[in-house]
């Protein structure tokens, strides 16, 4: 029984090319879902559109000198024209400064405000004087409050990790003019989500959700606090209310409200302008929002929360699946870094199936995976070409050669025929299974468990020799008949992956209306029938040359290199302190025992060390770039056993690592001979 599904991906920000990492968090996914609920008959909607608000945007804008709208302009077409390269299938791609969304987000808060969850609050702010302004913390920069350094940003210093208040800054200036900033009044509208913890609370224990993303919902709602959600700005959804000048909603509440308001753009260009309804507006759809797992809070309890404040029967989200993070050969992908690669050049090179395929195969679902060449470079030749491919082109080739190009009629069936059969419609089983429950890993490696299996048959079958056999010619019909049925069966499984090159084989298979237009079931239980011409075959895809690869890598590594050189960046020295301060400190060797990552942390380590004498508690800012944390038992580092205990997101931290850390990289000296225990001076 076919279901109405409507599918969204997280809105991308407009102030910035797209990349792989973000690829593979949500719209890859998504595109993978959406593709595979048509084929099965599904009532399918795909809704995502930029995100186009924001001080980041402003930030940005003014630095590039240019205003803020054609700021956005620029990056909604950028990364609008990235997806269709890369064939992403949205059935509508929106933006969230299209006039619709305003009045969508504006009834969302006076709903809000109407049911008593919002309140107002007057604060106090950073101003400028001479910018006659209030000042966001993306605008700000100061004396770090807990390290002292200089050039700390509005909300966390890059010197130290600490996070707080643009407003607890010491000495804090404007980055625009330098300006010194004061401490002013303001008037702002605080959302409650407080409110809302016991009925969120309910809600989450229905969602059988992937544990990363289960787990953070749930630990999140615990601590649930009101929360501003209007800033002074020009730029943003105007606060619907008379005494609310100069104020803006916040871009995290309006953001998630663009999944509705684009479904509205989407049903009035259809000229059906109520149709938006039957997917928001019916309990009977089934709502699938793809992200990655940095909005796992709005997405998972703020936007949840301001539905069930509306008057309106909005859907609330049935499925959230959430990515973890995608990275490039180690590290975080980075434009200011130089580490990133560089699109436009890739597409000129490589085509939109083979890095659907390489991220697909290696998708961050449970853990963080990461984009490299050689990867890249395997997947192509060793899977792709000498799997996929060549499965396709031999078979082809041989019935074009062998059987007048024309899929033969078959002869008696022996048991390895049968049982070949039994296979290809048990992978298939299983390839449903996996895309149904969003395994796109697992769906990669359905496809090319199929390309083996069947090439393993027919070189097993060995039909080239049975062709100068009279007496099996038979037998060399039956295989090359059983390999068309595999071949048919294999363009639609990778289909959702692999959209270019799943067409190609059904056009090279004798058929004129597209896959993408059929169904699944129906495909799997269809016969291509014997006597059916089978057009020409093409190939498929390329081999990728191992100089081609150490090019990429070595433009890469100078591009990042260069970037170095042109913008080093230290922290400064911090102030001189005399011999006896240093020798207050107790420093020793720990080892490491155990390690896990804090909730609700990017970087935050919660690590179990011994000193010798005792066990303790460590909490650690050390783990945002660390792939694999597990690395870290057994090693041997430095320990300040005498700091003050201090209580970090809840956990009594019994000391301090020493660390270094240089473009996001972060190194722990590690020390082989001396025991734990042991001073350290």
């Amino acid at each position: 029984m076919s279901e109405k599904v409507l599918i969204t991906a997280a809105l991308p920000y407009a102030n910035g090319p797209l990349h792989f990492g973000h690829i593979a968090g949500a719209y890859l996914p998504a595109d993978c879902y959406a593709r595979f609920k048509r084929l099965k008959g599904d009532d399918v909607l795909y809704i995502c559109g930029s995100d186009e608000y924001g001080v980041a945007i402003t930030l940005s804008a003014e630095m590039a000198g240019r205003s803020p709208k054609e700021h956005v302009d620029i990056f909604h077409k950028v990364n609008k024209d990235f997806f269709q390269k890369l064939q992403i299938s949205f059935d509508h791609y929106s933006r969230t400064t299209w006039e619709g969304h305003v009045k969508v987000v504006q009834e969302f808060f006076l709903d809000l405000l109407k049911n008593d969850y919002i309140e107002k609050k007057e604060t106090l702010q950073l101003f400028s004087e001479s910018e006659n302004r209030f000042l966001a913390d993306r605008y700000v920069q100061g004396t770090c409050p807990k390290c002292g350094f200089d050039k700390a940003r509005g909300d966390e210093c890059q010197s130290c990790g600490a996070s707080y208040e643009a407003t607890d800054l010491l000495n804090p200036k404007s980055k625009l003019t330098g300006s010194t900033l004061s401490k002013k009044a303001t008037t702002h509208w605080f959302l409650r989500f407080d409110k809302f913890k016991e009925r969120l609370a309910d809600w989450l224990k229905s969602k059988d959700w992937k544990p990363n993303v289960a787990n953070f919902a749930k630990a999140y709602v615990d601590d649930l606090k009101p929360r501003a959600i209007t800033r002074d700005s020009d730029w943003g959804i105007p606060v619907p209310l008379p005494e609310a000048e100069g104020k803006v909603l916040y871009v995290w509440f309006d953001a998630p409200i663009g999944y509705i308001s684009a479904t509205k753009e989407w049903a009035e260009k259809q000229s059906t302008p109520d149709a938006w309804k039957k997917y928001w507006e019916d309990e009977k759809t089934r709502l699938v929002q793809f992200i990655g797992k940095d909005n796992i809070p709005f997405h998972s309890v703020f936007f949840p929360a301001m539905t069930m404040g509306q008057d309106k029967p909005f859907k609330l989200v049935d499925e959230l699946p959430a990515n973890e993070f995608y990275n490039l050969e180690g590290r975080q992908f980075s434009k200011s870094d130089g580490w990133y690669i560089d699109l436009d050049t890739f597409f000129s090179k490589y085509s939109s199936d083979q890095i659907r395929y390489a991220i697909a195969s290696n998708a961050p679902e449970s853990q963080d995976s990461e984009f490299t060449w050689k990867d890249f470079q395997m997947r192509c030749n060793a899977e792709l070409l000498g799997k996929y491919g060549n499965l396709v082109n031999r078979v082809l080739v041989f019935a074009l050669q062998q059987c007048e190009a024309r899929v033969p009629a078959p002869g008696d069936f022996q048991a390895v025929d049968d049982d070949f059969i039994a296979k290809i419609q048990s992978i298939a089983e299983e390839s449903s299974k996996a895309y149904e429950h969003f395994h796109l890993r697992r769906a990669s490696q359905a496809v090319m468990e199929l390309a083996q299996v069947s090439n393993a048959y027919f070189d097993m079958k060995k039909p080239w020799q049975a062709a100068k056999q009279p007496d099996k010619a038979p037998e060399m019909r039956t295989t090359i008949y059983c390999c068309v049925q595999a071949i048919k069966v294999l363009a639609l499984l990778s289909a959702p992956i692999l959209p270019t090159s799943s067409e190609k084989i059904w056009e090279m298979l004798g058929f004129t209306v597209p896959l993408s237009k059929q169904n699944w079931d129906d495909v799997l239980k269809m016969e291509i029938a014997p006597g059916t011409l089978l057009p020409k075959p093409v190939i498929l895809f390329a081999k990728v040359e191992d100089e081609q690869i150490q090019k990429e890598l070595d433009a890469m590594k100078a591009l990042s290199e260069s970037v170095k050189k042109e913008n080093p960046t230290f922290p400064p020295l911090k102030p001189e302190i005399a011999f006896e301060d240093v020798k207050k400190l107790d420093l020793r060797v720990a080892k490491i025992l155990q390690v896990e990552r804090v909730p609700k942390s990017k970087k935050l380590l919660k690590l179990l060390v011994d000193i010798g004498f005792e066990k303790r508690t460590v909490v650690s800012g050390i783990g945002e770039n660390m792939p694999d944390i597990q690395l870290l038992v057994g090693k041997q580092i430095i320990l300040v056993a005498n700091l003050k205990p201090a209580l970090l997101m809840g956990i009594e931290s019994q000391g301090m690592i020493l660390s270094a850390e240089h473009d996001k990289v972060i190194e722990l000296p590690i020390f082989s001979i001396s025991p734990s225990g042991a001073s350290v001076s």
